[in-house]
C-alpha cells in the first residue's frame, strides 16, 4: 500500500480482467527511432506484474505534441517493437487514428490473460488534452464493465487529461502502479512528512517559474538553498550589483518579501557568495567560454553571472552533508556547458556523498545527475519535470486524486 493512502497495483485483482494502463511513453525519437527508452524500461515492473496477475493489459500514453490531429511522427508503433523486445513477448500495436477505432476493438477482443495490447498516441484525439467524456467514455468502452484503471504516468500526472484523470468517471476499479507509487512515497514523504534536517535546492533560470514552489518550502524546509540563474534576482533584491545576470525586476519585491519570510520562520535560506562571470552567455551553449570568479556583491556591470563559485560549492555542500533528507530541481548554472557546468556537478557530488534521503525533482536536474553520472548514487530521480514541481508547490495532482483511496 502506498504511503499516501491510494490503492496500488498489488491492492487489485485483475485476473481475467482487461486493464486500461496509462504509461508514460513519451519518448525522444529521431526519424522515427528512440533515442532513449528509459521511460518504457521504467514502465516493466507495473505492467509485468499485472501479466503476471493474469489482467489483459491495454496500455495507453501521448508522445510528443500532435498539433492537427494524427500525424505519422508522433506514432507510438516504435514504442510497441521496443516493449515487446523488453517483454520478450508480442505487443500488438492497435493503429486507430482515433485511438479508440476497429483496430483497437478487434484487438481488445481476442486478448486472452496475460496479452498486451498498445493503443495509438491519446493525443492523437483533440479531445485528450480538454478532458472531453466523449473520449474518457469511448476509452471505458473499450476495456468494457469489470475492468480496471491504473495510472503509472506521474510524468502527466499534474494534467487533468482524458486517460490521466477523466477515465476514472467510467472505470470504478482503480490503482496507482509502482513508477506512481514511488514518486508519491518520495516526493511525497520529503515534502510533506521530511526526515529532518530539510534542506531544499533551487536552481533553473527564472523565478517566475518557481514562485509558488519556494512559498511552499519556506513553510516546510530548515534551509533553502538558490542557485541558478534565479539566484541574482534575489541578490539584486539584496541590494547588490549583478552586471547583465539575467534578472527579473517584476519579481524584486517577492524577493525580499521571501528573504523576510524566511528570517520569521527561521529558515536558513543560502544564496551564492561567489559567482563564474563572463561578458556575454555561450553562442552555441557549449561553446569555449573563459570565466573569472568574484564575490557574488562584486559583479562587474558589464559581465553576467552564470554559474556559482567555488567557495558557494563549498557552502552548498557543507549544508547537504548534515541534512537527512534533500530535495533539488534546477541546475546550478549553464550546465550544459562544460565549463559552467561546475557548480551543478559539485552539487550533485555532495547529493552522491551524502547519506540523507536525496530526491532529484525532474526536468534539468534528473538530466544533469544523470548526464554527470551520479544518477545511481540518488535515492529517487523523479519522472515528471512539470509534476514534480506543482507536487513540490503543494498542489494536488489530477492523476493522483482521482485514484481510489486504500
Amino acid at each position: 500500500m502506498s504511503t499516501l493512502g491510494k490503492k496500488t497495483v498489488d491492492d487489485i485483482d485483475v485476473k481475467g480482467k482487461n486493464v486500461l494502463v496509462r504509461c508514460d511513453f513519451n519518448v525522444p525519437m529521431k526519424d522515427g527511432v528512440i533515442t532513449n527508452d528509459n521511460r518504457i524500461v521504467a514502465a516493466l515492473p507495473t505492467i509485468k506484474k499485472l501479466i503476471e496477475n493474469g489482467g489483459r493489459l491495454v496500455l495507453c500514453s501521448h508522445l510528443g505534441k500532435p498539433k492537427n490531429g494524427p500525424e505519422a511522427k508522433f506514432s507510438l508503433a516504435p514504442v510497441a517493437v521496443r516493449l515487446s523486445e523488453l517483454l520478450g513477448k508480442k505487443v500488438v500495436f492497435a493503429d486507430d487514428d482515433n485511438v479508440t477505432g476497429e483496430n483497437a476493438k478487434a484487438a481488445v477482443a481476442a486478448m486472452q490473460d496475460g496479452d498486451v495490447v498498445l493503443l495509438q498516441n491519446t493525443r492523437f484525439r483533440k479531445e485528450e488534452t480538454k478532458n472531453l467524456p466523449e473520449f474518457s467514455k469511448d476509452l471505458a468502452d473499450l476495456v468494457g464493465e469489470n475492468s480496471a484503471y491504473v495510472n503509472d504516468a506521474f510524468g502527466s500526472a499534474h494534467r487533468a487529461h482524458c486517460s490521466t484523470a477523466g477515465v476514472t468517471d467510467y472505470i470504478k476499479t482503480t490503482a496507482v502502479g509502482y513508477l506512481m507509487e514511488k514518486e508519491i512515497r518520495y516526493l511525497g514523504n520529503a515534502v510533506n512528512d521530511p526526515v529532518r534536517p530539510f534542506v531544499a535546492i533551487l536552481g533553473g533560470a527564472k523565478v517566475a517559474d518557481k514562485l509558488n514552489v519556494i512559498e511552499n518550502l519556506l513553510n516546510k524546509v530548515d534551509t533553502l538553498i538558490i542557485g541558478g540563474g534565479m539566484a541574482y534576482t534575489f541578490l539584486k533584491a539584496q541590494g547588490n550589483e549583478v552586471g547583465t545576470s539575467l534578472v527579473d525586476n517584476e519579481k524584486l519585491d517577492y524577493c525580499k518579501e521571501m528573504l523576510k519570510k524566511a528570517q520569521d520562520k527561521g529558515v536558513k535560506l543560502l544564496l551564492p557568495v561567489d559567482t563564474a562571470v563572463a561578458s556575454s552567455f555561450p553562442d552555441p551553449i557549449d561553446a569555449e567560454i573563459a570565466v573569472e570568479y568574484v564575490d557574488s556583491d562584486k559583479i562587474p556591470a558589464d559581465m553576467m553571472g552564470l554559474d556559482i563559485g567555488p567557495k558557494t560549492q563549498e557552502l552548498f555542500g557543507q549544508a547537504v552533508k548534515s541534512a537527512k533528507t534533500v530535495v533539488w530541481n534546477g541546475p546550478m548554472g549553464v550546465f550544459e556547458n562544460p565549463v559552467l557546468a561546475a557548480g551543478t556537478k559539485a552539487v550533485a557530488k555532495a547529493l552522491a556523498e551524502t547519506d540523507a534521503t536525496t530526491v532529484i525533482g525532474g526536468g534539468d536536474s534528473a538530466a544533469a545527475v544523470m548526464q554527470l553520472g551520479y544518477a545511481d548514487k540518488m535515492t529517487h530521480i523523479s519522472t515528471g519535470g512539470g509534476a514534480s514541481l506543482e507536487y513540490l508547490e503543494g498542489k494536488v495532482l489530477p492523476g493522483i486524486d482521482c485514484i481510489a483511496n486504500a
